[in-house]
């Protein structure tokens, strides 16, 4: 489904979202850079989020926060995947 939203820029962005697209650019408008750009946003939102996490796990067993687990990864992976 395709939403629309319109946005008031100022004119330092919206000379920079003009560079950025059109001819000699990756990107033919306005709009394909912008959705790109909220894109890579996002992915950085979350690469923020499992860095985070993995840092907290690093640092329970740093402090000695870990429980033995005895059971097969394997599977449990499996069951994480579906």
């Amino acid at each position: 489904m395709t939403n629309s939203l319109n946005l008031s820029l100022t004119d330092e962005l919206r000379a920079f979202i003009d560079r950025n697209c059109g001819d000699g650019t990756l990107y033919a408008t306005p709009s394909e850079f912008v959705r790109d750009v909220l894109r890579q946003r996002k992915l950085q939102l979350e690469a923020a989020q499992v860095r985070d996490a993995i840092l907290e796990g690093y640092q329970d067993a740093i402090e000695g926060r870990v429980v033995t687990f005895e059971g097969d990864l394997r599977s449990l992976l499996k069951k994480a995947g579906k």
